[in-house]
């Protein structure tokens, strides 16, 4: 199983299973990292112009993957835990502990050091396991009872905000 540089486990043998499009791909499949950061990376900028900003990955005549492209990056953006399905419910305007932490799972494959992001959502519950066993983002898991609760409560809150009352009755609260 993968680890981060601190020796706990990501979950997963391979992050690339987690891994979706590309976030620099646009939907006319060209690069939007080679022509947005080229100064980062000039030489590979001027492959990809070359190539008119083509991401070769996507060129079904080419036989590259993900893991070929020097500049990848994967982040998820489905505000649900992976593993267990929790949805995120935030709050507006509230410094609370939000229910969802994004998960690295890419770090270091035999001592070199991958410049590849792929992030999945997890739970701080399920997130917990994960880096502090042999629990694995694809095991068939529930969401924590814990988790339920904060949830809850958090949307308890979101409809009492919700609630319209008018200002007559308010004011006619306070008079008594």
């Amino acid at each position: 199983m993968e680890k981060t540089p601190q020796g706990t486990p990501v979950g997963v043998d391979d992050p690339y299973e987690f891994a979706g499009v590309c976030d620099y791909l646009t939907g006319e499949g060209q690069c939007r990292y080679a022509f947005d950061h080229y100064e980062h990376d000039p030489e590979f900028a001027r492959e990809r112009a070359r190539e008119d900003y083509e991401c070769p990955v996507v060129d079904p005549e080419t036989d590259q993957s993900w893991v070929d492209c020097p500049h990848f990056r994967s982040r998820n953006r489905d505000r649900e835990c992976v593993r267990c399905g929790l949805a995120e419910k935030r709050m507006a305007h509230d410094d609370e502990r939000p229910l969802l932490e994004e998960h690295h799972l890419s770090y270091d494959r035999d001592g070199e050091t991958l410049s590849h992001e792929i992030t999945v959502y997890l739970c701080r519950w399920c997130h917990a396991k994960v880096h502090d066993s042999w629990a694995r983002i694809t095991d068939d898991a529930a969401p924590d009872p814990e988790a339920i609760a904060a949830l809850e409560e958090r949307r308890s809150r979101e409809h009492e905000e919700l609630s319209f009352e008018s200002a007559a009755k308010r004011y006619e609260r306070g008079d008594e």
